[in-house]
């Protein structure tokens, strides 16, 4: 006799994984969704309740308890849904630096923005298309909670690639309508990040036969990475200049091992770089000045 299928023990599954890539997806047959910034999220129901695993499948229901009560109210008797926990700040955007923060001392500011259903009452869903499950997906999530569904809006990937980034979120998600869930890094769905502009302290730079110049920077004292040196012959013969004015000092703790050219303290760069990244990713050296 066939177990009903709240009954029939569900597991966690490792998620599916956009790839990084520089440009929105064009043409049709894609959805675009904003690129939350919190905790990628899988919420598990089955008989044994409600549960929620990280992205490596630590249970972090304990650390959840509103989301998970409300959670527990979603129709179906069972389902795998694939989420992200966020905090927004006062403009609504999700912000990251203070999710930590609201998981200890505030987990009622909490959101859980859902974006795919995997499992739904005993029936796996991964080789349906993305657009079938989503559509299911839309009708099991109630309104006005905080529990969302993602939306997808409408229009070309560059069109909500660049009102995405006007409006100050991190980023996009382009994914492929007819794509089947599957764990792991694909190309099928694809990650495009905003980038933003950030001042910091040149504290090296390298250079190497073969390879692009690059300067090493350092926001109060930290370490933050590296960028490439884009700038046309003119302005660039004058940061050399500069570099060689500053060159001499000794390398940073920490940093002894690199192969560079340490710089005293003084000279100061404008960085373009990925929006949402502890490190810099993805940077290129955009002006310089004496400080």
């Amino acid at each position: 006799m066939r177990k009903p299928a709240g009954r029939v023990p569900l597991s966690f599954i490792r998620p599916m994984e956009p790839e990084l890539v520089e440009q929105p997806p064009k043409g049709e047959g894609w959805s675009h969704e904003v690129k939350f910034d919190g905790y990628r999220t899988q919420v598990v129901k089955d008989a044994g309740g409600i549960r929620f695993f990280t992205k490596s499948g630590i249970d972090w229901t304990a650390k959840y308890q509103p989301l998970a009560k409300e959670a527990a109210s979603i129709g179906g008797e069972s389902f795998i849904l694939d989420c992200e926990v966020i905090v927004t700040n006062e403009a609504g955007i999700s912000d990251f630096h203070a999710l930590r923060s609201a998981i200890t001392r505030r987990p009622q500011d909490l959101y859980l923005v859902v974006f795919d259903l995997m499992h739904l009452n005993g029936h796996d869903l991964r080789d349906m298309a993305l657009s079938d499950r989503r559509e299911i997906l839309q009708a099991l999530i109630p309104a006005g909670g905080h529990i969302q569904f993602s939306e997808s809006l409408p229009g070309t990937g560059d069109a909500f690639y660049y009102l995405a980034c006007e409006a100050g979120w991190e980023g996009i998600v382009s994914k492929r309508l007819d794509s089947v869930y599957r764990s792991g890094s694909t190309m099928n769905w694809r990650k495009i990040k905003c980038h933003i502009e950030k001042v910091m302290d040149v504290i090296g730079v390298k250079r190497e036969k073969g390879k692009p110049a690059m300067v090493l920077l350092a926001k109060n004292g930290r370490y933050m990475g590296a960028a490439f040196v884009t700038f046309k012959a003119d302005k660039r013969q004058r940061f050399w200049e500069r570099v060689q004015a500053k060159a001499g000092a000794p390398p940073p703790q920490g940093l002894v091992k690199e192969k560079a050219e340490w710089l005293k303290p003084g000279l100061v760069g404008r960085v373009k770089c990925l929006k949402g990244e502890e490190k810099l990713r993805h940077a290129s050296m955009m002006d310089f000045w004496d400080e």
